[in-house]
């Protein structure tokens, strides 16, 4: 791994979502035009994989924290708790 890819690995992990998936995206655009070298295309191809992985992991927690909230009323009803349905 170069020192480019090895602080592009380190970064990734203080991305936010949207930032994350907007330079994926043109990874992507930058990959399908072609017009790189063998090498520059395996670096791009690693940042997209990294970058999938932070998309991937702020989804998974979105998707936890969906659950968790969607549990809570049912949780509350199953403990005695009482539902107003208006």
């Amino acid at each position: 791994m170069t020192d480019d890819a090895t602080t592009a690995a380190g970064a990734t992990g203080t991305l936010g979502y949207e930032q994350a998936r907007d330079e994926l995206i043109e990874v992507v655009r930058r990959l399908e035009a072609g017009g790189t070298t063998l090498e520059e295309s395996l670096a791009l191809w690693e940042r997209g994989e990294e970058l999938a992985k932070v998309c991937r992991h702020w989804l998974e927690g979105a998707r936890a924290r969906l659950d968790a909230a969607l549990a809570s009323p049912a949780d509350s009803q199953e403990s005695g708790g009482t539902v107003d349905n208006g």
